[in-house]
């Protein structure tokens, strides 16, 4: 089977064993939801160590998980309406919100510019 993937243009081909062991479903609408009101209430904080958050956020986002991409993201935009980011932050903040957007974006049938409106909206950066 082969999959592509847009953002990358990228096509990768998977034996069909291999396939949900590889890829995973996009969320449901109601699941991006969820995910929005989530990150509209999480309070998290992230490291103040440089290379502690950097890992933590590198290995959540290999983790594959929206959710987890959102707790990333909101993170990495209060510290950066804090103070100026760090090359590692920046390309985590980037890549959170491009995953995001896509994900939204396709689950909720929106264009990707409101989907990034909606993702400021929930991380209290709009």
């Amino acid at each position: 089977m082969e999959l592509f993937f847009q953002r990358d243009k990228l096509t990768v081909t998977l034996r069909q064993d291999d396939l949900s062991g590889s890829v995973r479903n996009l969320i449901t609408a109601k699941e991006a939801n969820k995910l929005l009101q989530e990150m509209q209430e999480w309070e998290g904080k992230v490291s103040k160590q440089w290379k502690t958050r950097a890992n933590a956020h590198q290995a959540a986002i290999d983790r594959g998980n929206p959710f987890e991409y959102a707790k990333v993201f909101k993170g990495l935009s209060k510290l950066e309406a804090k103070d100026t980011l760090r090359a590692q932050d920046r390309a985590h903040l980037n890549q959170s919100a491009d995953l995001l957007t896509e994900e939204l974006a396709f689950s909720l049938k929106k264009t990707p510019e409101q989907a990034r409106r909606m993702l400021s909206r929930a991380s209290g950066a709009a």
